[in-house]
């Protein structure tokens, strides 16, 4: 090897770019925008007024944040949902009016008061739902216009009361605390509203109205299809923010224990500048309760940062406006270029130089022994990736449309649907108690009993400490084996991407997958291997310690010790095929057979050396012009333990099955499967033992 590619190999191991994309695709990277504005407006208010940071200022700012941010997270609900409201500040007074005239002016105990305010406030917002949701008016305009009308009612009423408002005096201790008191430096408001910002946050990110909430605000008409009552869901929006408003009028009042006529008048504006700064964007479906807290802080500091400087009211409206322009202009942009920063950044080719093949034996010399294979359930079946065959000689397979499908012997004329899964059915074999066990793609590892039971058994693993994205999820299950313990090992093929995009894995040929083990004994799962090339076919060996498994784009076999003296060691066993293998089983003869699902080609041997290349094409070609794997000829190969290549097996003219994916040996005769396919195929081995399966090689014959 070169310096030069020595130096290329180096820097895409220690310094891969897929990080950064991995990064831009978390959601939380939506408040890195907010997070700083925060951290700039700290600086630059915090060194122009330090006062602002004593005890008396922070619990002067706790007090207002208790209020303004339970504001900002009950328009963020709205506008999650696609909605808006400019009413909130004529909700706001008209609340904050209600509870102090039930406790100064009518002497109604606090926590009558309390409801009846919470009512009124849902009531404001079951307006707006039902004209909204119901009547599907557009918000803005309706909401405008119940802004006018609620506050026209509140500047009815204050005359009135204002004056008992002042003079009465409600006998609450609950009441004076709530206004006055502190635990640990921070007025008790704040406990509240930070107990009702975790339960939204819950409710938001944690539960299925919360889900409901995103899917109407992205896409009313898909959230229809999926069978949300879209009106229902708008509706409840806004009558949850309008209890949340009131609740923040509450807080208000026992603070100031007073109202004017200037309450809550322009505050739709302010609350509006916070909750588009915290990054909760105007189209819906986008947004959070720490977005509409960060978003709250930032407006509370800069109010309080230019009261405090001398700047008069209109000036620091004027100031809000433009910062809210801004915080619109960002916003646009944001959305508009974060997933193009994502696609160009995501995919991340890795340096990978792939051994020579072998062109010194022939062993590998083409042959054309599968072009009579027999064919079972031609056109019965889309995508038979793997096979398996029971005890009675059934054979079993799976397919692209979520199905297990069974053929009965002898003769595999009868068809039937075995089980329904949902999901694209890969590896599968039988247990000691003759269930299925099947990796699912995008589900996870499943269990079919015989009596035609589906049992889920797991579809999540320990998630590891140093990776950017949650590889708890089990999305790309591939191939399995049953060790004579029980346990299960089965590989996951990539925890980047799905099985309709594994041509972008091959582009990457970045460590993305790793070897999972789940332990009927407990049902615990852990990941046992990590950072393999593809890893794909798994077979367990006699020894009941190690396993062979498949190293697809880095055409290998590796075996790996999960028990015994050199537990934890791997092995390449077999380098340099000249295709890529996918699938290994037993073989009667004490060897295993290895299913290579393409041939190599010097043009894609190349490139993988070439990273910088392979990443352009990703970002300039279309991928139907990408370089591929030449998948157009079948070949199966049998390996000893040791990885010695014994003899080859081939469809060259790619007749019946151009892409082998898998193969099982059953009393002389080996079923072929393939992911492209719509048939199994069924080819008489030479010399094989008539009377060998696997299911009694691996647990013995039936009592």
């Amino acid at each position: 090897m070169s310096a030069t590619d020595t130096l290329v190999r180096l820097r895409y191991r220690f310094l891969p770019d897929h990080m950064v994309g991995e990064i831009l695709s978390k959601r939380w990277t939506d408040n890195a925008i907010p997070f700083t504005a925060l951290v700039l407006t700290l600086a630059i208010f915090g060194n122009i007024n330090p006062g602002m940071f004593s005890a008396f200022g922070l619990y002067d700012l706790a007090g207002q944040i208790s209020e303004f941010g339970l504001l900002a997270i009950a328009l963020t609900l709205v506008m999650i949902s696609g909605g808006i409201d400019l009413s909130i500040g004529s909700v706001f007074a008209l609340c904050a009016l209600t509870v102090l005239t039930a406790l100064n002016v009518y002497g109604l105990p606090l926590p009558v008061a309390v409801l009846l305010t919470l009512a009124v406030g849902a009531f404001c917002g079951a307006i707006n739902g039902v004209l909204i949701g119901y009547m599907r008016l557009r918000a803005f305009l309706t909401t405008l216009v119940t802004l006018v009308m609620f506050r026209s009612i509140y500047e009815m009423i204050l005359p009135k009361v204002a004056t008992d408002i002042v003079l009465g005096m409600p006998d609450s201790v609950v009441w004076d605390n709530l206004g006055f008191s502190s635990f640990l430096g921070l007025p008790y408001a704040f406990y509240i509203a930070a107990v009702i910002a975790i339960v939204w946050h819950i409710v938001l990110s944690r539960s299925r109205p919360g889900w409901h909430i995103a899917a109407v605000g992205g896409a009313r008409r898909s959230a229809h299809n999926a069978g949300i009552n879209v009106r229902l869901v708008i509706c409840l929006t806004y009558v949850f923010c309008g209890m949340m408003v009131a609740a923040a009028a509450i807080l208000f009042a026992a603070r100031l224990t007073s109202v004017g006529t200037d309450t809550g008048l322009g505050m739709e504006i302010s609350v509006l500048t916070a909750v588009i700064l915290g990054g909760t964007t105007l189209g819906g479906g986008r947004g959070s309760v720490a977005k509409a807290l960060i978003g709250s802080v930032i407006v509370l500091i800069m109010t309080n940062g230019l009261l405090q400087m001398g700047v008069i009211g209109t000036v620091s409206a004027l100031i809000l406006g433009v910062v809210l322009l801004l915080a619109v202009w960002l916003d646009v942009r944001w959305v508009k270029n974060r997933q193009k920063l994502i696609d160009s950044s995501y995919v991340s080719p890795a340096y990978i130089q792939l051994k020579d093949e072998d062109t010194n034996t022939s062993v590998y010399t083409e042959n054309d022994k599968l072009r009579n294979v027999e064919t079972i359930g031609l056109g019965q079946v889309e995508g038979p990736e793997d096979v398996a065959v029971d005890r009675h000689g059934n054979v079993y397979s799976g397919s692209r449309h979520g199905e297990i499908h069974r053929w009965l012997a002898p003769d595999f004329k009868e068809h039937e649907i075995f089980a329904h899964i949902g999901g694209g059915t890969f590896g599968m074999n039988f247990d000691k108690d003759d269930n299925l066990v099947v990796c699912v793609g995008g589900m996870g590892l499943y269990m079919v009993t015989p009596e035609r039971e589906v049992v889920k058994l797991t579809d999540e693993t320990n998630r590891s400490w140093t990776s950017v994205i949650d590889d708890s999820r089990i999305q790309l299950a591939d191939d399995l084996d049953i060790a004579p313990d029980g346990r299960v090992f089965f590989s996951e093929a990539s925890i980047r991407y799905t099985v309709h995009d594994w041509p972008v894995d091959m582009i990457e040929s970045r460590g993305n997958g790793r070897i999972i083990c789940y332990d009927p004994r407990d049902g615990s799962t852990k990941t046992v291997l990590r950072n393999r090339i593809f890893p794909n076919g798994i077979v367990c060996l006699p020894d009941g310690e190690s396993l062979l498994f498949n190293e697809t784009w880095a055409c290998r076999v590796c075996r790996y010790w999960f028990d015994g003296p050199n537990k934890g060691k791997v092995e390449v066993v077999l380098d340099g095929l000249p295709g890529y293998p996918d699938n290994i089983n037993r073989a009667s003869d004490g060897n295993y057979w290895v299913c290579l699902v393409g041939m190599r080609g010097p043009a894609l041997d190349l490139a993988m050396t070439r990273p910088s290349f392979r990443r352009r094409m990703t970002r300039r070609v279309a991928p139907a012009n990408w370089i591929y794997p030449n998948i157009n000829t079948g070949c199966i190969i049998k390996i000893t333990a040791e990885g010695e290549v014994l003899e080859s097996i081939w469809d060259k003219g790619g007749v019946n099955h151009p892409m082998v994916t898998s193969c099982k040996e059953h009393e002389g005769h080996l079923y072929i499967g393939g992911v492209s396919n719509n048939r199994v195929g069924r080819w008489k081995i030479e010399g094989a033992d008539p009377t060998w399966s696997s299911p009694v090689d691996y647990w013995g014959p039936k009592s």
